[in-house]
């Protein structure tokens, strides 16, 4: 979910709560702006968190990808690593293996 939508989904819920407060309210004019303006305190300090919340949990994720990178990168390359040695002994073995092949038809064909 994305940070506009919440506060979007936030701020549409305040307004509808706020109206149907106003609408159906028995107190008097002064009481009730006391405590719109209570709540407009209290969604201010909401939204506040929220925003503080969603910047913290973005550097957060920025760090944990940047180690994750990292980690991956450093694996690729011990796998590199480890395999490169015995690649060239793979090669040697592939093209021992195509040797004897050719050797096999060719014995095959003279049959």
């Amino acid at each position: 979910m994305s940070s506009k939508s919440l506060f979007l989904g936030l701020l549409v819920g305040s307004v509808i709560g706020a109206s149907a407060t106003l609408l159906s309210t028995p107190e008097s004019g002064r009481d009730v702006r006391n405590r719109i303006k209570e709540q407009l305190v209290e969604l201010k300090l909401t939204i506040n968190n929220l925003t503080e919340q969603l910047r913290e949990t973005s550097k957060e994720s920025i760090v944990v990808v940047k180690e994750l990178t990292e980690e991956m990168k450093k694996s690729v390359e011990e796998w590199k690593e480890t395999v490169e040695p015995h690649q060239e002994g793979i090669y040697q073995y592939l093209e021992q293996i195509e040797a004897s092949l050719r050797d096999l038809e060719n014995k095959v064909k003279s049959i």
